[in-house]
């Protein structure tokens, strides 16, 4: 293949300088209904009011759009992991903070994504909340269609969750309010992205 990606005159340094902040992904975890995107939204708009750069990738939104060829597989989904990696990537080139909120279930795939945007770009959230927890929420109706046999290869009812290992913030959402969960994420994540004290 005869690819030559050019070379910008602009690095990802200089953008971060200008955008006053460092750019990471900031990855959120869990099962369907355990708080991903309630969370991420709010810390985007916590972000923004402080004047931070961001982008909030969410799944459905993904998956309607970039990844809407993608089935619900595992193969389905490890390749839609690794194309929001990619495109997770070019935003932190850009010197933007990213938020993401997928299920993302297999470790291999966190991993991959943690290798595409490098290990010191990557932050992770566990929305840790009990498969009980989240079926009982429901918020979408899919864990009964799921159950009825409408949706397969649905996670926690027919395909495995792979928690974390090593986590950088845990929100145990199932004892947490929307505003301690914030707490936890701004207290974890503000002082790796700003780059003046009264951004924190």
């Amino acid at each position: 293949m005869n690819l030559y990606p050019i070379q910008t005159q602009v690095t990802k340094q200089q953008r971060e300088q200008l955008l006053q902040q460092h750019a990471r992904l900031i990855w959120f975890t869990g099962l369907s209904g355990s708080g991903k995107s309630t969370l991420a939204v709010q810390l985007e708009a916590q972000l923004h009011a402080k004047g931070f750069k961001t982008y909030l990738l969410d799944g459905d939104n993904i998956r309607t759009g970039l990844n809407k060829d993608l089935s619900f597989t595992d193969e389905g989904r490890v390749e839609n992991i690794r194309r929001i990696g990619e495109v997770a990537r070019l935003l932190l080139d850009a010197g933007i903070v990213v938020l993401s909120a997928f299920i993302s279930p297999f470790k291999a795939d966190r991993e991959q994504v943690k290798t595409i945007v490098g290990p010191e770009n990557y932050l992770e959230v566990f929305v840790d909340a009990p498969l009980e927890v989240c079926e009982q929420r429901d918020v979408k109706g899919l864990y009964k269609k799921a159950r009825a046999g409408e949706v397969k290869n649905f996670t926690g009812i027919d395909s495995p969750y792979e928690s974390p290992e090593h986590p950088d913030i845990v929100l145990q959402t199932h004892t947490l309010s929307v505003e301690e969960s914030i707490r936890i994420l701004q207290q974890g994540i503000l002082p790796k992205i700003s780059t003046h004290q009264s951004k924190i």
